[in-house]
């Protein structure tokens, strides 16, 4: 797969699910989800962390290398991790070039304001591909004051449009809108030429975003504008429950699960 996509020429809407290890990876590579998200998400969904802006760079590399081993046509973009990017421009894009370098990674995504306009430009400028991310950027959750929806009234929406945008004009090649308007993210989507991708952003843009314990029901809880489209977790329980109760019971392991080398009988 390419960063380029002809979705204003009818195409499918494209598809994106995040994976944090090779196994997850695997299988949505292998159910035909067009772009492998190694999101920060993981400090939530995978590390136990209580947000995002714990999760280090060393930590996203590992996972995002694991991810793009196991993958075989989805484009694997990978989060960079808060303070990673925009303390400094050059070490911005040696992180992020590290990630494609090191890690195998085909992107990154960065979450994105006015300070972002001249990374991303840097950034595509030596090659690395950028996908923008505007509306809930969960790593100002502190500035935001927590996971509300963004782009409410005039001024913001109007700022995200703006922003998206100028971001666009410096060479991302896609963006990711989180927890606006739908309306918002149906005129963002239609001033721009690049493709967005929506997470609790409606239906009009031209891709989908969840994050994957989300998708297929893995945790506890999900945000609103979400779906679970399956029970895993409740799957696990079951599957882990009757191990145990095998194990404690002497049914496993059986004759079938053993071996028995006839050349040792003699040591007994």
């Amino acid at each position: 797969m390419t960063t380029t996509r002809g979705l204003r020429e009818g195409d499918d809407p494209i598809t994106m699910l995040t994976a944090y290890d090779a196994p997850t990876a695997a299988v949505v590579d292998e159910a035909g989800i067009d772009v492998v998200l190694v999101g920060d998400s993981m400090g939530n969904a995978a590390l136990c962390y209580d947000s995002t802006l714990p999760v280090t760079f060393d930590e996203v590399a590992s996972r995002t290398a694991a991810a793009a081993r196991a993958t075989e046509d989805a484009l694997v973009v990978a989060d960079m991790p808060f303070l990673s990017f925009g303390v400094d421009e050059a070490e911005s894009v040696r992180n992020a070039g590290r990630l494609l370098k090191e890690a195998n990674a085909d992107a990154v995504k960065i979450e994105s304001g006015p300070h972002t306009v001249e990374t991303t430009r840097h950034m595509t400028e030596v090659g690395i591909p950028v996908m923008a991310h505007l509306g809930l950027t969960p790593q100002h959750v502190n500035q935001l004051g927590g996971y509300t929806r963004q782009g409410t009234e005039q001024d913001a929406a109007e700022e995200i449009i703006d922003l998206a945008g100028a971001h666009a004009d410096a060479g991302a090649f896609s963006l990711v809108l989180e927890h606006v308007p739908a309306n918002l993210a149906s005129a963002v989507t239609e001033a721009l030429s690049i493709p967005t991708i929506g997470i609790g952003a409606g239906p009009d843009c031209d891709g989908q975003v969840l994050v994957i314990n989300d998708a297929v029901g893995l945790g506890e809880w999900s945000p609103p504008f979400a779906k679970q489209f399956g029970d895993v977790r409740g799957e696990m329980v079951e599957a882990v429950e009757a191990y145990e109760e095998a194990v404690t019971s002497g049914e496993f392991p059986a004759e079938e699960h053993s071996h028995v080398e006839e050349d040792l009988e003699d040591l007994y």
